[in-house]
């Protein structure tokens, strides 16, 4: 779950995981640690037709959540790092 400021410049103010509830670190309107935002718009042949649903999951979660599939993740090393 993610707050932001009501600015004009919509600053992200608040992010939390929303699985365990843990706070992710936050400076200047800048994630400090990983997190990661599914947004998921549904349509044709869903319950959830015509929603979007959106969630944050901190790194611990993500890997407990992803350590539970039965296909696993696909990793890809990346050359380049931003």
């Amino acid at each position: 779950m993610r707050k932001f400021s009501e600015q004009g410049s919509r600053c992200l103010t608040e992010a939390v995981c929303n699985c365990c509830g843990r706070k992710i670190r936050i400076k200047n309107g800048i994630l400090e640690e990983e997190c990661v935002r599914l947004e998921i718009p549904f349509g044709y042949f869903s319950e959830k037709d015509g929603q979007t649903q959106s969630f944050d999951l901190c790194e611990v979660c993500y890997d407990k959540i992803t350590a539970n599939f039965r296909i696993p993740v696909e990793i890809e090393e990346a050359t380049e790092l931003i």
